[in-house]
């Protein structure tokens, strides 16, 4: 029978290429670290050799960004993360406790169901890859569906790779047909141990119900804040080349910047001087009714767009050197939209009487939008950096670095990652950026070391002394009587 329904197509093809994964990852089972090793690390090299050429195809296609920042990330994405997990031991025994007499063995999950934005596409695919690969797995991706073909000739790049490396294309395999169905296919197959989501909300939430393991996370929205320590002026700088960065499409990215009172006029001054238009009431309105839907998310339409477009389409006239729009905001949640998570070059900016007060308006940002997820900080004064350090309700925690690239870990030394863990405050499972450690099992391998005889002996000795359990002699004894009268009551 000849199928001609999309769905019916879609879902048909996810049952195929989730069997042919399955095959492929029981193959890279049994081969050695080195092997696993030279697979990943072609793939590596494949994604520095079309960075360029991918990264044009991911703007063109999406409209998202800068063509030249996409590089970047898809170099960031490949030859990045390689670096620092190229010398991970993923294979068999990764570590041993002498004394305890265990040690534990890394087991790969299986097949993992890769979900791909449209912001990030073929860097996304690239670090996925990667890190499915290195802790043994395989991996199928679900494509967004407005960057289908740039993340279809991602992968086309890493299966020829993986095939040079001497491994099975089908480790890493690409659904052409995407569909709400064929994704929730994929997510719920009874051979999918994992779903490694990356995206909107809603497609995070629907990975969480599906019934199978998952790593998803929530949306960016961090605060930064320029403490009166700071030098202002590469403080600026960090947030505006962190915001301008592929236009924002980095959920680390800077939302909203936050100063002393006192300090506010010195911050907006050195905005200005750095290319930063602050909106006046009657823009601020008109842009704040732009950037949100109806519903409360953020509109598209203004995703990765730069500064001129969305004036354009705000119907607002900007000059054309402008790198960032700024709207003071005085609140926080519904009807206070620069409070929101914003994919695009524009900022809200707050300022509080002192330090403690900036604290808890950074806290209000967060458990509204962005708990778990990314909080900026400019200072040279150790002891603030403390204080928020045991308050912000975060993962990541950047100190004097830029948002974007600082929360990814390309200039901080975190896990090098374009799937932040928000932590169970984010409603996430981990807290980590997500690399292969995340993504295989851990046997325990236990050696005896003590008998029935032993734990009962031991367990008698702390029963019998007083002190141990801090009773007296009168209590101990009532302890007995309840003792003997259960006994004999049963």
């Amino acid at each position: 029978m000849l199928l001609y329904d999309k769905d019916l197509l879609s879902v048909q093809e996810v049952r195929e290429l989730v069997e042919h994964a399955k095959t492929a990852q029981k193959e890279l089972a049994e081969k050695t670290q080195a092997q696993v090793d030279q697979i990943v690390k072609s793939i590596a090299d494949a994604g520095v050799r079309n960075a360029k050429r991918l990264g044009q195809l991911a703007h063109d296609e999406t409209g998202f960004g800068i063509a030249s920042d996409k590089v970047i990330k898809n170099i960031f994405g490949s030859k990045g993360v390689y670096e620092r997990i190229k010398d991970m031991k993923t294979v068999g025994v990764i570590k041993r406790d002498e004394a305890a007499g265990t040690y534990a063995v890394a087991v790969p999950v299986g097949v993992i169901a890769g979900l791909i934005p449209s912001t990030n596409p073929t860097s996304t695919v690239f670090y996925k890859a990667e890190i499915a690969i290195k802790a043994g797995n395989a991996i199928v991706f679900s494509p967004h569906p407005n960057a289908l073909k740039c993340i279809l000739e991602t992968v086309k790049v890493i299966r020829q790779a993986i095939v040079e490396a001497g491994g099975h294309e089908d480790l890493v395999s690409c659904i052409s047909l995407p569909t709400i169905q064929s994704t929730d296919v994929l997510m719920s197959h009874p051979d999918t141990s994992l779903i490694l989501a990356t995206g909107g909300s809603a497609m995070v939430r629907a990975a969480y119900s599906s019934g199978t393991p998952a790593i998803g996370v929530g949306p960016g929205n961090g605060p930064a804040y320029i403490e009166r320590s700071a030098d202002i002026h590469k403080a600026v700088k960090c947030i505006m080349d962190s915001k301008t960065f592929d236009n924002g499409t980095i959920c680390a990215s800077e939302q909203s910047v936050i100063c002393d009172d006192d300090m506010k006029e010195a911050v907006q001054n050195e905005m200005k001087k750095q290319g930063a238009y602050f909106l006046n009431e009657q823009e601020r309105e008109q842009l704040g009714n732009f950037i949100l839907r109806s519903n409360g998310t953020m509109n598209p339409m203004i995703v990765g767009k730069s500064v001129q477009v969305i004036a354009e389409l705000a119907g607002l006239s900007v000059p054309k050197d402008i790198r960032v729009l700024v709207a003071e905001e005085t609140g926080v949640g519904r009807g206070h939209p620069y409070s929101n998570e914003k994919l695009a070059p524009i900022l809200g900016f707050y300022t509080a009487p002192d330090y403690r007060k900036v604290c808890e308006r950074c806290c209000e940002v967060l458990y509204y939008e962005g708990a778990g997820h990314t909080f900026i900080i400019h200072t040279e004064n150790q002891e603030i950096v403390d204080y928020f350090a045991h308050r912000v309700p975060v993962s990541r925690f950047v100190v004097n670095s830029p948002g974007a690239l600082g929360g990814i870990g390309a200039s901080t030394g975190l896990m090098p990652a374009l799937t932040l863990g928000c932590g169970a405050v984010g409603g996430s499972a981990t807290s980590e950026n997500v690399g292969p450690e995340q993504l295989y099992n851990l046997r325990y391998v236990a050696v005896g070391k003590k008998s029935l005889e032993e734990i009962r002996r031991e367990a008698g000795e702390i029963e019998l002394k007083p002190e141990a359990v801090n009773l007296d002699a009168k209590q101990i004894d009532e302890v007995v009587r309840r003792i003997i009268n259960q006994l004999e009551a049963i």
